[in-house]
């Protein structure tokens, strides 16, 4: 009687012990975005030079279970505050190849992460979701560099989305030809709540 009673008191204490170490990470993150401190560059590689240019994120919110890996929310880009550093040729890609004026916002939507985020510190996840740009959606994953410090967190990721085979016009002209791949260094900073 005694031992049954003893092994189920090891067993009891044991279970709150794994409760407790387990139920911070299953909380549930929300993660503000500051736009002022989040954006995007991009580059585009052409055979006389490389274009180099910037987009301004204008919102976002994030939800993440480290638990489960799901998330939900979105980072909402500015598709109009594109520059490359060159009025006309600025002009030539919101006119011609993303057409700002008709589709005015880029988004991205994850849906889930897959790695372990480190509650300080650094971490990279393999994150999943819709990539959202002249008016369709485009399912990617690529590695997002995430660090937590407190109540903040910051986040890099750098991946190629092949615009012209999304149905976007390639501005190729006369002797200056572009590739039909576009590189996205985003950035992102913002807060936590647990």
């Amino acid at each position: 009687m005694k031992k049954i009673s003893l092994l189920a008191l090891v067993v009891c204490i044991f279970a709150q012990l794994l409760f407790a170490q387990s139920s911070p990470t299953a909380q549930s993150l929300s993660l503000q975005l500051d736009p002022a401190k989040s954006g995007a560059d991009i580059t585009l590689v052409g055979n006389l030079h490389t274009v180099e240019g910037t987009f301004t994120s204008k919102h976002g919110a994030l939800q993440y279970d480290p638990a489960t890996g799901k998330a939900s929310g979105e980072i909402v880009f500015d598709a109009t505050s594109g520059k490359t550093g060159n009025d006309s040729r600025d002009k030539k890609m919101h006119k011609d190849v993303i057409q700002s004026d008709r589709y005015p916002e880029i988004a991205f939507r994850p849906d889930r992460a897959e790695g372990t985020l480190a509650t300080f510190g650094d971490s990279t996840l393999q994150v999943h979701g819709q990539f959202a740009i002249h008016g369709a959606e485009h399912e990617v994953t690529f590695p997002v560099q995430m660090t937590v410090q407190g109540n903040t967190w910051t986040a890099k990721a750098s991946f190629t989305i092949p615009y012209a085979k999304w149905g976007m016009k390639n501005p190729s002209v006369l002797f200056f030809r572009v590739g039909d791949d576009v590189k996205i260094q985003f950035h992102a900073s913002g807060t936590i709540a647990r």
